[in-house]
C-alpha cells in the first residue's frame, strides 16, 4: 500500500477511528463522488495467459489492438476488477488496454514449484517488464494505486525507456527500508496492526485462514466512503485464492521490515532503489483522503523531473479507480497525451 510514513501520518491528523465511520456518498470539492458500487459482468471478456519470466500471467484485454498500450496494475487487497470502469473508458478511447493479476494473484501461476514466493517491488516490478516483453510491448503508460502504484514508479525509475507515462495514487511509492527503521507515534503506528500481525506466525495463519473477512476489514478502513456491495467485493476476492497469495503478502510486508530476505536476483536493482532515483517520464499523481496530511504532493514532488501534474480527489479513498474511475481514466488520458 502506499508508504508506512505516508499512511501513518494520515491517521495522526484524522484519527485512526476516522475511517470505521462510513459516510455514503459524500460529495466532493472536485465533483467527484465516493460511489455505491453495484457489480456486473466485465466488460474485458475471458482472462488471456501469458508466459513471462517467472511466471503464466493473467491478464485482461480491451480496446483495438495497434492501440496505444496502458497497463493497469493492481493493489492489496484487490484485483483487476479495481479498473472495471476505467478500462472500458480507456479502450473506447482507442486505448489497447492490459491489466495483469499481480503475482499470487488470480490466475497468475509460478512456472517452477521451487521459485521463492517474493513480494519485494523488484520483483513485482521485473514480473511486469517480463510481461512486456513477451507481449511484445515496447513502451506503455503504467497507470496504478497500492502495490500497482508502487511497481508502476518502481519500473518508471528503472526502465523509464519502457514507460510512456505514469499515473501514481499516492505520489512516490520507491520503499526506503532505512525510513521504516525509525519508529513512529504510537497512534501512527496503531495505523499499521496488520503490518506488525503479518510479522508473526499468528498473523500468518490467521491471514491464511480468515482472509476474505480480513480484506474486507482493510477496504472499509482504506475506503471508508466507498459502499460497496457484497457482490462487488465476493468478484475481487476470488483472487485470494491464488495458491501462493498468502506467501507473497506475508513476504513483501516482512521484507519491508527487513525481517525476511529479498532475492540475490534482484540486488542490482535493489541498489538503484535506495538511492531514491527520480522518475523522469510524464507523470500525473493522485491524491486521495487516504493521504492525509501528504495529500499536497509537496513531499515528493522533487522526484519528478518531467512534465508533472498532481491531482486531490477530496472525499475519495484508497481504490481510486473504482470509487472514482471518471478522474482516474481522464488522469491516464491526460498523462499519456
Amino acid at each position: 500500500m502506499i508508504s508506512r510514513r505516508q499512511f501513518s501520518q494520515a491517521l495522526a491528523v484524522t484519527g485512526v477511528a476516522a475511517p470505521l465511520v462510513a459516510a455514503a456518498g459524500a460529495g466532493t470539492a472536485n465533483g467527484q463522488t465516493a460511489r455505491t458500487m453495484q457489480s456486473g459482468k466485465p466488460a474485458w471478456g475471458a482472462i488471456k495467459q501469458v508466459r513471462a519470466g517467472l511466471l503464466d500471467v493473467g491478464y485482461a484485454e480491451m480496446g483495438p489492438a495497434d492501440g496505444p498500450v496502458t497497463i493497469l496494475l493492481h493493489g492489496w487487497p484487490y484485483d483487476i476488477h479495481s479498473f472495471v470502469d476505467v478500462a472500458p473508458a480507456l479502450a473506447a478511447q482507442g486505448h489497447r488496454v492490459l491489466i495483469p493479476y499481480l503475482r499470487g494473484y488470480g490466475p497468475t501461476r509460478f512456472l517452477h514449484a521451487r521459485t521463492k514466493r517474493n513480494g519485494q517491488p523488484a520483483a513485482v516490478a521485473s514480473d511486469l517488464i517480463a510481461f512486456m516483453d513477451a507481449l511484445k510491448i515496447q513502451k506503455a503508460t503504467l497507470a496504478g494505486f497500492d502495490w500497482g502504484a508502487r511497481t508502476a514508479c518502481v519500473t518508471a525509475a528503472l526502465w523509464p525507456e519502457r514507460v510512456k507515462a505514469l499515473v501514481s495514487v499516492s505520489g512516490y511509492l520507491i520503499i526506503s527500508l532505512a525510513a521504516n527503521r525509525e519508529p513512529l507515534s504510537p497512534q501512527a503506528e496503531l495505523g499499521w496492526w496488520y503490518q506488525f500481525y503479518f510479522s508473526t506466525e499468528r498473523g500468518e495463519k490467521g491471514y491464511t485462514q480468515n482472509t476474505y473477512e480480513f480484506n474486507k476489514l482493510i477496504w472499509k478502513l482504506a475506503s471508508p466512503r466507498w459502499n460497496f456491495d457484497e457482490a462487488t467485493y465476493a468478484q475481487s476476492a476470488t483472487a485470494w485464492k491464488n495458491p501462493d497469495h498468502v506467501a507473497i503478502v506475508i513476504h513483501n510486508y516482512r521484507w519491508r521490515l527487513e525481517l525476511a530476505e529479498g532475492e540475490h536476483r534482484y540486488d542490482g536493482l535493489e541498489r538503484k532503489l535506495r538511492a531514491r532515483p527520480a522518475i523522469s517520464v510524464p507523470t500525473i499523481t493522485i491524491a486521495s483522503d487516504f493521504d492525509g496530511p501528504n495529500k499536497s504532493g509537496a513531499g515528493y514532488r522533487d522526484r519528478f523531473t518531467g512534465r508533472y501534474e498532481h491531482r486531490i480527489l477530496d472525499g475519495i479513498g484508497h481504490n481510486v479507480p473504482q470509487e472514482a474511475p471518471e478522474a482516474f481514466t481522464r488522469a491516464v488520458l491526460d498523462a499519456s497525451r
